[in-house]
């Protein structure tokens, strides 16, 4: 179905993108009058196939989301018997890269392969993520991103030190191509069944919540598989859902925000009229 559409008498979601304009002249998603910057979004309702979304094949920053098909391109490596979770990689001191993430705060030394994948996935650590992206390689990288039929979707460059001068090239997505990902993991389309509920129970377990999942509780925080990304000015999440009423993926992207406060606010009061749909009208 396509984003605006009616599914079975259930169009609630559609409040959460109620059309006003914003000081850029953009449809706001809030439905709260005058917000700054843009924000893009999508949601799907993967049992009924109900989806509703805004500009979701826009191209914007990726920032940390990067790091989802990364990892989902790590794994396929493996199951390609490129790579082993168990292989030991050493990092030294020129691979830190600092920002977040903690292995930059420790001394040289190895770690598996898959403990690179977690700690890039669950810590968003910005040198694991560069190692396994001199693991995997840019090139076979986006070779995948394209064989998941992400339309719109690069990883330009590994991550920058956050101490240092921020490169113009930036890794790009959109809302439609995150959630893809989140429907293939789902459904194991592109990896193994298995592998892909490993990586969404990797992905529960991930330790900064705090934007679209902010104003949830912290005891319903766990139903939710997610991957943020912020960088000045770019505020982004995407989460996976499975609850009792069904899966589902919701992910916005938003930038020209003026500060991390208003955006992450921003981002959390969505996730909350979204959690808050589903649980008490969806059907």
């Amino acid at each position: 179905m396509e984003p605006g559409g009616e599914a079975a008498g259930v169009i609630g979601i559609e409040r959460i993108a109620i059309g006003r304009k914003t000081r850029r002249g953009k449809t706001g998603m809030l439905g709260s009058g005058m917000e700054l910057g843009e924000r893009f979004f999508f949601f799907e309702d993967l049992k009924s196939g109900y989806v509703y979304g805004y500009n979701e094949n826009v191209s914007m920053t990726a920032a940390g989301c990067m790091k989802l098909p990364i990892a989902v391109s790590l794994i396929k490596a493996v199951e390609e018997k490129k790579l082993d979770f168990m292989d030991k990689i050493k990092i030294q001191s020129k691979d830190k890269v600092y920002g977040t993430g903690i292995i930059h705060e420790f001394n040289e030394r190895e770690y598996t392969v898959f403990e690179l994948m977690v700690i890039m996935l669950i810590q968003s650590d910005n040198t694991a993520a560069n190692k396994i992206i001199d693991l995997v390689g840019m090139e076979q990288i986006n070779e995948d991103i394209v064989a998941m039929g992400l339309k719109n979707t690069k990883l330009n460059r590994k991550t920058n030190d956050e101490r240092t001068v921020v490169s113009n090239i930036e890794n790009i997505t959109t809302a439609y191509d995150l959630a893809r990902i989140w429907k293939h993991l789902s459904n194991g389309t592109f990896l193994s069944k298995d592998n892909g509920q490993m990586l969404i129970d990797i992905l529960r377990r991930q330790q900064i919540k705090n934007k679209l999942a902010l104003y949830i509780p912290d005891d319903l925080k766990i139903e939710i598989s997610s991957k943020t990304g912020d960088k000045k000015g770019v505020e982004n999440d995407t989460e996976y859902l499975e609850l009792p009423k069904g899966k589902f993926t919701f992910t916005v992207l938003s930038e020209g925000i003026p500060n991390s406060v208003y955006g992450t606010v921003s981002l959390a009061k969505c996730g909350k009229m979204m959690w808050d749909e589903i649980t008490n009208n969806w059907s």
